[in-house]
């Protein structure tokens, strides 16, 4: 039977705070993150508990600055912090009585795949990588979902006036990261997950995006981590999920074991909807049982 630990580890000097799956004997465990911005409770304990369910120990956890975390400013969307947060969350899940600490591995959804396959460069303690509805841009990519050239410029320079009158006034510019109203907001559309109270627009969700962290968003290649990817690596995605043709380009850089699953669903349906999660879940599980 799954128990659940609340925990909580040391970043930087920070206080993060994330959930523990345990499937209830000692096991190999991953780290879970979710969406940009997102909070554990988002969609990150969704996958935990479906791993720990099938045996491989998950950690949920908050980013520095994030949900029940410590950290300032707050909400700030920063690849290099969150992988950072990660690897400690990879020294965390070591040392745990109920985990054994050379099997761990990463899953990530959605934006956390760039994050999970940037700690699995960077960290070797991740043995196994499994990406979920990955969201994997480059500069071309980021050209084409953000209004081309000019409006990932305009987006740039708004993210460095933020951060100048940060540095100067300790202010944060923060815009929506969803609205259909809203033509400032990240995502300027109607989205259900984030906007919907039974779904992702929750309390512990506060739908704000720091507008100073456009340059490191968008400035971040995560195509290019591909052929220093180590680890055994498997995505599950599909075509009406998001960019697709990151998903193909990442995974044609992979050197190494890799397996990609493809179906069906919307970008959003592998959030909180079935079949897709337990599918993507189960996949992962059996990913991870084998390579761990």
């Amino acid at each position: 039977m799954t128990i659940v630990e609340r925990v909580v580890f040391d970043s930087a000097g920070e206080k993060l705070t994330g959930n523990l799956y345990l499937p209830g004997f000692r096991a190999p465990a991953v780290v879970v993150a979710g969406t940009w911005t997102s909070v554990k409770e988002l969609m990150a304990d969704r996958y935990a508990r479906r791993l720990a369910d099938r045996g491989i120990a998950a950690l949920s956890f908050d980013f520095t600055g994030f949900g029940e975390s410590t950290g300032e400013p707050r909400d700030v969307e920063d690849p290099a912090g969150k992988i950072k947060d990660i690897r400690d969350a990879l020294t965390f899940l070591s040392g745990h009585p109920e985990v054994m600490g050379d099997r761990l591995g990463a899953l990530g959804v959605c934006a956390a795949a760039m994050y999970m396959a940037g700690a699995a460069v960077e960290d070797p303690r991740v043995r196994s990588l499994a990406l979920v509805a990955p969201w994997l841009h480059d500069a071309a990519i980021c050209e084409e979902a953000y209004g081309g050239a000019e409006g990932v410029a305009a987006r740039t320079e708004a993210g460095h006036q933020a951060r100048a009158r940060f540095e100067a006034t300790g202010e944060v510019e923060y815009v929506p990261v969803v609205s259909g109203t809203d033509p400032r907001a990240a995502m300027p559309m109607e989205i259900d997950f984030y906007l919907d109270p039974e779904r992702g627009g929750i309390p512990q969700w506060p739908n704000r995006f720091a507008v100073m962290a456009w340059p490191g968003w968008l400035g971040y290649d995560s195509i290019a981590l591909a052929p220093r990817v180590s680890a055994p690596t498997i995505i599950v995605h599909s075509e009406q999920a998001a960019i697709p043709e990151g998903t193909r380009r990442f995974y044609a850089g992979l050197p190494g074991h890799k397996a990609l699953v493809w179906t069906e669903g919307t970008q959003f349906d592998f959030y909180d909807r079935e079949p897709n999660v337990t599918m993507s879940a189960a996949a992962a599980a059996a990913h991870f049982r084998e390579t761990l």
